[in-house]
């Protein structure tokens, strides 16, 4: 076996992904270039091959550095899924160590890997905090309503009072969408992302990719991105305006999605990563999603601490909260700089 490293996807990268079990659609080659093509980050994909060159582990990486937070590879950056593909543990263990040496030659504090099981064997420090919220799915609308109960069902119908348009798009429905989450995320102390990255990961996914947005009176109030890997269908980004958690309208945009993963026949919905007992645990747990446990390892030398770059660190919490008395367009313009660096 050799592990083999390259700047852009090998050939038979892709179908290795697709018949991978626990690959994700952020694995595929445009999606691992998403931070590349965005924000100019530095890309590297590992390739573990047998002695007649057949492709048996794959690992991409992404390197980004902060001032604040130091420099560090992660696979993958910006979404919750990544991490080593690989049926043997010998071939993992492999891909890991070379990403433990990518590590040390260029100077890194750590390197992240999102996994959805444990890494064994390999001796990395692990984070058990982060979880994946997951909702099977029925096989009918009604059977769906049935299992929400009659709480959530009360609240659906409160924003059918309003005369709302609910529209299914694609890239031409990014801008409104972007209008909503941007606000949203200042309103929560965080740097957005930059329109461009959304527009270069929506022609990254654009085959498994959909935007949903929910009007009222000719505005957006809510919207969201779905990504579907195989039958399940993620909703990794998703917003809604003040208004329309006041009038339900933010519910009446989660039963769409939901009525559309049934349509669409998907087996489970991916609310998308929370903290344990978090506000966002607790808003996908009343829609009946259960904790599906993520595995992030980290090589760290010289026995560092594992990272905390999140709200849980006094520095991250210090920045949301001058973050949020930031004019809108102010962050806006800013926000981008910064978010491109954290992973």
């Amino acid at each position: 076996m050799r592990v083999e490293e390259a700047v852009t996807a090998p050939p038979d990268w892709d179908a290795y992904v697709d018949q991978h079990p626990r690959a994700s659609a952020y694995h595929r080659a445009e999606a691992v270039r998403i931070g590349e093509r965005a924000f100019g980050l530095r890309t590297t994909f590992l390739c573990a091959r047998d002695p007649r060159a057949q492709l048996i582990g794959a690992l991409p990486l992404v390197e980004q550095s902060s001032a604040l937070f130091g420099r560090f590879l992660v696979s993958l950056p910006f979404v919750t899924y990544g991490g080593i593909l690989a049926e043997d543990p010998s071939v993992a263990a492999a891909l890991a160590a070379r990403a433990a040496d990518l590590g040390r030659e260029r100077r890194v504090d750590h390197v992240e890997l999102r996994h959805t099981e444990a890494l064994d064997g390999v001796g990395y420090a692990e984070r058990l905090d982060k979880v994946s919220m997951l909702l099977p799915l029925p096989d009918s609308e009604a059977a769906l309503a049935k299992q929400l109960g009659s709480k959530l069902r009360s609240q659906i119908r409160r924003a059918e009072r309003e005369p709302l348009e609910i529209v299914w798009g694609g890239a031409q429905s990014l801008p409104a969408f972007y209008r909503v989450f941007a606000a949203a995320m200042h309103g929560l102390g965080t740097p957005v992302y930059s329109r461009r990255f959304f527009d270069v990961t929506h022609a990254a996914l654009a085959d498994v990719a959909s935007v949903l947005t929910v009007r009222l009176r000719g505005e957006t109030h809510a919207a969201a991105i779905l990504v579907r890997h195989g039958r399940r269908i993620e909703v990794p980004w998703a917003a809604a305006s003040p208004l329309a958690k006041q009038l339900s309208v933010n519910m009446r945009m989660y039963w769409e999605m939901l009525k559309y993963a049934v349509d669409a026949g998907a087996e489970a919905f991916d609310f998308g990563r929370s903290s344990v007992d978090s506000g966002t645990y607790r808003f996908k747990a009343q829609w009946g999603a259960q904790p599906m446990q993520l595995h992030w390892h980290y090589w760290l030398p010289r026995n560092a601490p594992i990272p905390t770059l999140n709200q849980s660190n006094p520095k991250y919490a210090r920045a949301a909260a001058l973050w949020r008395r930031m004019p809108l367009w102010c962050a806006n313009w800013i926000g981008p700089y910064i978010v491109r660096k954290l992973p």
